[in-house]
């Protein structure tokens, strides 16, 4: 991989809440691009991460998200906690004293100045792109910049604003959309429309991510003009994610079939298995808060569900293409994707 400089073409997507800096490293050391989310770790455990990252002289993707913060909606926070009200009742839980959770951060100058003494060889970003004065640090330390379009407009945009390659994310995709020049869910086209699209649009390479869990996948997008593909689904039941006993369960189930995308769970549109928050709310709503800022109300519903073994309030990130969940070390994942 020229542009990557990996043996496949090849990448790990990055899955916050799923995976630590165990599974970029395997990816990695197997020959293809291990990716490492940001926006949830703190300044401690990103500098440990990247010192591991460092070590196994291979390349490796720093992934963060470019969202702008938004102003906290009392009146909204509160229609959604009392929409949720009954759920916490039903679980034995206070409605009334609901811890903050921790946030997604965006890059910033504070992250960018602790990153920038391991010049990382790849840095993605969600949401669009940080500001040029951020971007321009990025690109003086020599990283390759990626970034997600889940449009032929907003490729364009990345294009024109400073990417040097971009993810193509099709809507069999599992977890966030990146789309961030539109709210609107009905611009979102299958990985296999979307790519060539993009591949006509643009001049610099082309990732294909969504629906791709097997080498015969890689092959048909490579042979629609990828450069490479990104590979996250496949990866949430192998030996290096962290993955949680719940979510693995639903991964293996007969419950993985029914995907769909819902904005419930953080803000944003994200796909995953359908679930009973889904089913009761519809899994897209006007009532949660901005991104980030829904997981607050939902973190101790869900941590009390899973406790007793259940599902029911957990984001189960998934893409469409459920096939290539194996329990397998991540390596032997990684080269059974071999194009």
């Amino acid at each position: 991989m020229s542009f990557l400089k990996t043996e496949l073409p090849i990448i790990q997507a990055p899955m916050a809440g799923s995976q630590d800096v165990a599974l970029a490293v395997a990816v990695s050391k197997a020959g293809g691009l291990g990716s490492l989310p940001c926006a949830m770790l703190s300044a401690g455990a990103l500098n440990t991460a990247l010192a591991q990252l460092r070590a196994m002289q291979r390349p490796y993707n720093l992934n963060f998200f470019s969202h702008t913060p938004p102003t906290p909606d009392a009146q909204r926070e509160q229609h959604w906690r009392k929409t949720l009200r009954p759920f916490y009742i039903e679980l034995g839980l206070d409605p009334d004293n609901i811890p903050e959770a921790p946030g997604r951060q965006p890059f910033s100058a504070e992250v960018a100045e602790l990153v920038a003494p391991f010049r990382p060889p790849v840095v993605s970003f969600h949401f669009g792109l940080p500001e040029p004065s951020l971007l321009r640090e990025v690109k003086r330390w020599g990283s390759t910049v990626l970034s997600t379009a889940t449009t032929v407009e907003e490729a364009r945009w990345l294009a024109a604003h400073g990417a040097d390659a971009i993810i193509a994310q099709g809507s069999e995709a599992g977890g966030h959309r990146g789309m961030f020049l539109s709210t609107d869910i009905t611009t979102q086209m299958s990985t296999f429309t979307l790519v060539p699209q993009i591949v006509a649009a643009v001049d610099v390479p082309v990732i294909a991510a969504g629906g791709i869990a097997d080498a015969a996948g890689v092959r048909a997008a490579l042979a629609l003009g990828a450069s490479a593909v990104q590979v996250g689904t496949a990866y949430l039941c192998c030996d290096e994610a962290t993955t949680s006993a719940v979510h693995r369960a639903a991964l293996l189930g007969e419950t993985a079939a029914h995907t769909a995308m819902t904005n419930l769970f953080s803000g944003r549109p994200a796909r995953g298995i359908m679930n009973r928050l889904m089913r009761e709310l519809g899994p897209m709503s006007d009532m949660p808060p901005a991104f980030p800022l829904a997981s607050t109300a939902i973190a101790p519903l869900r941590a009390a569900a899973e406790k007793a073994g259940r599902g029911d309030f957990s984001p189960l990130w998934a893409g469409q293409n459920v096939s290539g969940c194996k329990r397998l070390p991540a390596a032997e994942i990684t080269r059974a994707l071999r194009p």
